[in-house]
């Protein structure tokens, strides 16, 4: 491989910025007549051209435009279309030019000038479509194609529509490609190569682009081995259709936590012997990922193995928007450059890496900066690089021009032509949209007259694109990051974890008694829910007695700890907290094996619990500091004091998380505190005692109680010296705990406190607007993550009945797709249910939802282990028991509704209040929502669990529980007494007046 910088011609890099300013100014000149997008907006007053000029000009209406595109499709009359531009584009946010206000001249959306608008608007978004996109049916197609024929133009056919959330999907995919390459060689004859013909020489005119993710429903880094098996054999599939049919195969790159597998699949697949040979064949390289110039390394090493070229397509990148959010709200460093003008470095740092090893692979530069592609050009002539072994690309619509210019030139252009519906076509078209508003933009600087010497400066890396990547520091309590597991030291990191746990399962655990471990009489197993003869851990049960006298300990330790200042407790909270995050592979490895729950989900709610450490830590330090209310002569301090004693009575389905955020904000707020665990997540509990044991918290201050609740946890509920219990479990043994907690015992000189989450009956709204996508796979995930086994998650599903069938229909396929087995296997989607008593007992509520519905979906589960496969009722009545009752488990009844408003009504009409979701693009639906849809936390248009701590602190009303909602500002209240303190500080009618001015 040729390193950057030293090229084999005695022409130097430096040498290169000559000849690119010089390249660069003749395509100006030749592209200058027409500035090759907006359809010439000087000379032109079409709508389309001016909707995108007026979102240059106006953020607002930028944004509220490309989101009234984006649910267009989705519209099913005029009626709705003119009720959504009314709603969009009248929003304060947006200043309309006067062409536009036009479209709001109307007052009711069903009216004549209502429906006048949206015809407009439709009409004017599918001109603007057809820019960009080559067509709607292969017919269109080809006339596209004939058209670039004549202008020289070569291309790329991409189908639209790769979002696949079922692996009928997936298998359709495949299928429109082997159909679509038919075509292709029945129109374009040409493309037969003659069998002495060598792979090296064959370069066909007639290419596909395809993403990897689109072959498989299920695509997971986390499960490289089963994603690659059958991704890879889908791509046997397509190429060997492709070498018959004399068709050129191009793999396209999408977001970058896909980017590794897929270069793995395709490095493997391409080494087979079959395949070794082949050049016809291309992958693509992002430059705006910070890691890309090390990928391109790698491959050009890779190609010199293999023997044979393939094509590295480079192009900028498309979803720079989405990867900062994503890493932003994950809490990671963002994967790709901060600036634009540091991906335009990086581009053509690639650029010359590619051509400088022009005799191991092909290049394709695809851009449509002027600079990018003259600087490629002047590389290929330093180095007189082979005609095969450069194309220069550009997308459909766009740059139009340009192309037409390299050509001129006598370069070879394809056209990357994307074709299909509208509906899977608009994710596309807004980020055509995006790219050509931007303020970054190269067509819109040039459409703009930016200065020639400025639009073609050689751009420079940034300070901050220099630097080692860092997460984005926002101004609001940093949570902690999930584990991004598609790095492969988190894999591994993963791997060991699970080895290292393996070898420790079977040991016995005692309670944590005033400072030692206490052995008891009774021991039961904890075991595994995906392998229940695989015992994680025996547990040592208290009786009564011994539970008295950790009572006991906590009574003679709150006379210290209640003193303690709170600064020392934040320290202790603190340390908990770093020794979590130290320990998080391990704990969440621990919460695999004996509770079922899958790893992504387990490391999930091992960051919850490091949160709530650092999140009520902060809280304790900002109550600490009171309030004052002074005036002169007199002082007011409002200050906060611990109860006494706290029972923490923990769940087993978040058993590090929730057991966590209870036991520290008791912990923090200067109460003693006994946890109580769930039998069957006992492990985990005295896992987060061994952290809080070594994070300083004294012997009686914190202590770990393991009980039968029914007896001993009865017993404590009742106890006298108990102040408060914090509890998280069903609605039956949470109204009993409220009950027993309200009567006084004796010797009980106090009322005591009751904190209490117990459920829900969780809906999600699905309207005539949503993007299906986003609402099949947020419905199941929300149904079936973690086998339903959770109180936030979805088990009714309303769905309007206008796009009831399809949606219903999509949601049955996307389910069949999920895999089920052992929770420590990286492909399980779904894992086991907690234990054979809740198995039964979910069977049950599949009975009845026989009787009240019709079962649409029932899948098989293993044999082995506590498992029940997904399930969806259809046909259900508001008012069946399994739209009731909470089953707690993958068991879905889908509702049907005639209007929104009767939707909201069917939501509300349980005894539960936790959580809900909507999907739609409708504001108004949306804003009612907010207002009317009754439960503790709404998600709108996205997964309704996986609550974080500090964004969407949790909790509910109604039959959900009693109490300030988990993670949020007002949750330690509960756990103190507020106290206010008013001192005269006159003497003598003498009082200090300063600051009273």
């Amino acid at each position: 491989m040729v390193v950057q910088g030293t090229p084999t011609t005695p022409t130097a890099a430096p040498a290169y910025e000559t000849a690119t300013q010089i390249i660069a100014k003749e395509l100006l000149a030749q592209t200058k007549e027409h500035h090759g997008w907006l359809g010439q907006i000087r000379d032109r007053i079409q709508l389309h051209d001016q909707l995108l000029a007026f979102a240059m000009a106006n953020p607002g209406l930028r944004v509220q435009l490309f989101r009234l595109i984006d649910c267009l499709p989705g519209l099913s009359d005029k009626t709705e279309i003119a009720r959504h531009i009314r709603d969009y584009l009248s929003q304060d946010i947006v200043e309309l030019p006067v062409p536009l206000k036009a479209l709001l001249n109307f007052t009711q959306p069903d009216s004549v000038p209502g429906h006048l608008a949206a015809t407009t608007f439709s009409t004017t978004v599918a001109i603007l479509a057809k820019k960009y996109i080559a067509g709607e049916t292969i017919d269109q197609v080809f006339k596209t194609l004939n058209h670039l024929k004549k202008q020289n133009l070569t291309f790329t056919l991409d189908l639209l529509g790769e979002a696949v959330v079922t692996e009928t999907e997936a298998e359709d995919y495949l299928n429109r490609y082997l159909l679509l390459m038919e075509q292709l060689a029945a129109w374009f004859p040409s493309q037969q190569t003659s069998p002495s013909t060598t792979l090296r020489e064959r370069l066909p005119n007639a290419q596909v682009s395809v993403k990897l993710t689109a072959f498989y429903s299920q695509f997971d880094p986390l499960d490289p081995i089963g994603t690659q098996a059958k991704v890879s054999e889908r791509v046997r599939k397509l190429l060997r259709k492709a070498e018959e049919l004399g068709i050129a195969v191009h793999f396209d790159m999408e977001q970058y936590v896909y980017k590794d597998l897929t270069l793995a699949i395709l490095k493997e697949v391409l080494m087979e012997p079959e395949f070794r040979q082949r050049s016809d064949i291309g992958i693509t390289q992002q430059a705006y990922l910070r890691d890309s110039y090390q990928d391109l390394k790698e491959i050009i090493r890779w190609l010199t193995e293999r023997g044979t070229p393939l094509t590295v397509r480079l192009v900028k990148g498309a979803y720079w928007d989405q990867e900062m959010i994503k890493a932003i709200q994950h809490g990671w460093a963002p994967p790709v450059y901060r600036h634009k003008v540091s991906t335009d470095a990086n581009f053509e740092r690639m650029t010359r890496l590619l051509l400088e090893n022009y005799s191991v692979v092909y290049a394709a530069i695809g851009s449509h900066n002027v600079r990018s592609q003259a600087h490629a050009l002047a590389i290929a002539n330093a180095f007189h690089v082979p005609d095969r072994h450069l194309e220069l690309q550009v997308l459909y619509g766009m740059a139009d021009k340009l192309a037409g210019a390299l050509v001129n030139r006598g370069h070879r252009v394809r056209v990357y032509c994307p074709y299909g519906n509208l509906i899977p076509g608009m994710a596309y078209l807004i980020r055509r949209l995006l790219e050509n508003t931007a303020n970054t933009s190269f067509l819109r600087q040039r459409l703009e007259a930016t200065p020639t010497a400025d639009l073609l400066a050689k751009p420079e890396f940034t300070d901050i694109d220099t630097q080692p990547a860092e997460p984005v520091a926002l101004n609001q309590f940093a949570n902690a990051p999930d584990t991004d597991y598609a790095q492969t030291q988190a894999r591994q990191v993963a791997q060991q974890a699970l080895a290292q746990v393996r070898k420790q399962l079977g040991q016995t655990y005692w309670p944590w008694v005033n400072g030692q471990y206490l052995q008891t009489e009774t021991l039961v197993p904890s075991v595994n829910p995906s392998s229940p003869n695989e015992i994680v851990g025996h547990i040592g049960l208290l009786d009564a007695a011994q539970a008295d006298e950790a009572v006991a300990a906590a009574k003679a330790a709150f006379t210290t700890w209640r003193h303690t200042p709170a600064s020392d407790r934040v320290a202790c909270l603190r340390r908990a907290g770093e020794l979590m995050a130290a320990r998080q592979a391990e704990l969440a490895t621990w919460v695999v094996l004996e509770v079922g729950k899958p790893l992504r989900e387990a490391d999930a709610e091992v960051s919850e619990a490091i949160d709530f450490c650092r999140y009520y830590a902060d809280e304790m330090e900002r109550l600490d500091r009171g309030r004052a209310a002074d005036l002169p002569g007199e002082t007011n301090r409002y200050r906060y004091f611990p109860r006494g004693i706290a029972l923490v009575i923990a769940p087993w389905n978040f058993p590090i998380a929730i057991a966590t955020g209870m036991t520290v904000a008791a912990l923090v707020t200067g109460n003693c505190t006994l946890l109580k665990p769930a039998e069957n997540s006992a492990v985990v509990a005295a896992k987060l005692a061994e952290i809080l044991i070594e994070a300083g918290f004294p012997p009686g201050v914190f202590q770990l109680i393991f009980a039968q609740g029914s007896t001993v946890g009865a017993h404590l509920v009742k106890h006298p010296d108990i102040h408060l219990i914090a509890f998280t479990g069903s609605r039956d043994v949470g109204c009993r705990i409220y009950a027993d907690a309200a009567q006084l015992s004796p010797g009980q000189n106090h009322l005591k406190r009751v904190i209490a989450e117990m459920g829900g009956k969780n809906a999600i709204i699905i309207d005539a607007s949503a993007d299906l996508d986003q609402a099949v796979q947020g419905v199941v995930q929300s149904a079936f993550g973690y086998s339903g086994q959770k109180c936030s998650a979805c088990s009714r599903v309303i769905v309007l009945e206008d796009i009831h069938d399809t949606f219903v229909q999509r949601l049955i396929e996307a389910t069949r797709s999920l895999n089920i087995g052992a929770a420590d296997s990286p492909g399980t989607k779904v894992g086991p249910v907690i234990d054979a008593t809740s198995q039964q007992r979910i069977q049950e509520f599949i009975k009845r939802g026989k009787q009240e519905g019709e079962m649409a979906l029932s899948m098989e589960p293993p044999t082995t282990g506590y498992f029940i496969g997904p399930t969806i009722f259809t046909q259900v009545s508001p008012d069946a028991q399994i739209a009731q009752q909470e089953i707690f488990g993958p068991v879905v009844a889908v509702i049907a509704a005639k209007t929104f408003e009767e939707a909201l009504t069917v939501a509300n009409n349980t005894d539960y209040a936790l959580t809900g979701g909507l999907y739609s693009r409708t504001p108004e639906h949306i804003e009612q929502a907010q207002t009317a849809f009754e439960v503790g936390n709404l998600y709108i248009n996205r997964g309704i669990t996986g609550a974080i701590v500090a964004r969407q602190p949790f909790g509910g009303f109604k039959l959900s529980g009693v109490g300030s909602k988990a993670g949020g500002a007002d949750y330690l209240l509960q756990f103190m007494e507020p106290r206010v303190v008013t001192e005269n500080i006159q003497r003598q009618g003498f009082a200090p007046i300063e600051g009273f001015d």
